[in-house]
C-alpha cells in the first residue's frame, strides 16, 4: 500500500494570506507546475490519437450534473448572473453528451469544476476536471479511461521521473501500476470481499455507498488500482444507466492513491429512459427538459468519465491532503490572496 505524505508547506491556517510567498521556496510547488503542464499537454495528446475532439464550453450552467436528488454526492454553487439565477459548472459532461452529436469519435474537456461542500482533504471547492464522452458502452469506457491515466503515469516516468521521485521519495507506485494490469469487481463482489470489516460502507435505505475507509481497504487488498463497478442504482445520479436487471448503474470508479480518482459510467440512450431515471430519483423533469429532448431527438449510447486531476495528483505525488495540490487557494465562503 502506499504511504501519502504531506509537503513541509502543507496549508497552514496560521497565515494563509503568506502561503503564495511560502511555497515560492518549496520544490513540491515547482514540480506541481510541471505536472499540470504534462496533464495538458499529453491529455490532449492522447485524445488526439484517437480523433476525440476538445470542446470549449463556459463554466456557466443552467442544468447541473448533480442536482438535489438520490445519488448526487456533491452541492452546487449557484449564482446571480445580471439577475438570472444560474450554476457555475460542477461538470460539464451533459455539454459533452451533446458534443457527441457533433463529433463521432466523442469529445472532451479540462476546466475548472465547482462544488458547494467545505473544502477537506480529499475534495476541493474548485478543481480541474479532465472529462470525456465516446459513443459505447460502459466497457468501453472504461477501457480508455484506464489507458488514459496509463498513459499520463508513463508520461510522468518519461519526462518527470527525477522531480517527482525527489517530492515523492521514488516512482515505484507508478512503475507497480503500469506493471499489471488493473483489478476489477463489482460493488457487491467488494461488499463480499470485505465483509465483517467495520466502516467500509453505508447502508441508506434503498441503497448502499462505499466510504473513504472501504476504498483504501480494496486497493490494499486488490490494487494499486481497482475499478470498481454496477453500484445499487440509487446511489448514484439519475443520469447513469442501468443494468438488465433495473438494480445496478451500469457506473465505475477507477480507486487509486487516495480513493476514488475517475468516475465513469453509460448514459440512458432514450428520452424515456431519462424520464423513467428523472422519475425514479426524485427529480423534476422541467430541470432537465432539454436533456429529454436531446435524446428523443438524436437517441445514441455514450458513455463518459470525469478524472479529478488534483486528486491523480495526489497519488503520483503520495500527498494526503489534496489542499496542497493548489498552486493558489481557493475556498467558498473566504476571501483568499492572491
Amino acid at each position: 500500500m502506499t504511504t501519502l505524505t504531506n509537503s513541509p508547506a502543507t496549508r497552514s491556517r496560521v497565515d494563509s494570506r503568506r502561503r503564495y510567498l511560502a511555497i515560492l521556496d518549496d520544490p513540491m510547488y515547482t514540480c506541481l507546475v510541471g505536472l499540470q503542464d504534462l496533464v495538458s499537454y499529453e491529455t490532449a495528446r492522447f485524445w488526439r490519437e484517437r480523433q476525440v475532439r476538445a470542446l470549449h464550453l463556459p463554466v456557466t450552467t443552467g442544468s447541473i450534473s448533480s442536482p438535489m436528488g438520490l445519488g448526487s454526492d456533491s452541492l452546487p454553487v449557484q449564482v446571480d448572473l445580471f439577475g438570472v439565477p444560474t450554476y457555475l459548472a460542477d461538470s460539464m459532461q451533459f455539454m459533452l453528451e451533446y458534443g457527441c452529436r457533433l463529433a463521432p469519435d466523442g469529445c472532451y474537456y479540462l476546466m475548472p469544476s465547482f462544488r458547494g461542500e467545505k473544502a477537506d482533504s480529499t475534495h476541493l471547492s474548485q478543481f480541474f476536471h479532465s472529462e470525456a464522452e465516446i459513443p459505447g458502452e460502459l466497457d468501453d469506457v472504461i477501457t480508455v479511461a484506464d489507458a488514459y491515466v496509463r498513459y499520463l503515469a508513463a508520461a510522468v516516468l518519461e519526462h518527470l521521473t527525477d522531480e517527482v521521485a525527489g517530492v515523492a521519495g521514488g516512482v515505484a507506485h507508478l512503475e507497480a501500476f503500469l506493471a499489471s494490469a488493473t483489478a476489477r469487481m463489482t460493488f457487491d463482489e467488494a461488499v463480499a470481499a470485505l465483509e465483517g470489516q467495520a466502516g467500509c460502507f453505508e447502508v441508506h435505505d434503498q441503497w448502499r455507498t462505499i466510504t473513504r475507509r472501504g476504498e483504501e481497504k480494496l486497493i490494499e487488498q486488490y490494487g494499486p488500482g481497482v475499478w470498481l463497478s454496477h453500484y445499487d442504482r440509487l446511489s448514484v445520479p439519475f443520469y447513469q444507466a442501468v443494468d438488465e436487471t433495473g438494480a445496478k448503474a451500469l457506473n465505475a470508479d477507477l480507486l487509486l492513491g487516495p480513493g476514488e480518482v475517475i468516475g465513469c459510467g453509460e448514459r440512458h440512450t432514450t428520452a424515456d429512459d431519462v424520464r423513467a431515471a428523472l422519475h425514479g430519483h426524485g427529480v423534476a423533469e422541467h430541470d432537465y427538459q432539454w436533456y429529454v429532448d436531446l435524446k428523443a431527438r438524436r437517441p445514441l449510447p455514450t458513455s463518459g468519465f470525469g478524472m479529478g486531476v488534483e486528486r491523480f495528483l495526489m497519488w503520483v505525488l503520495r500527498r494526503s491532503d489534496i489542499r496542497e495540490l493548489q498552486l493558489v487557494e481557493r475556498y467558498n465562503g473566504e476571501v483568499t490572496v492572491p
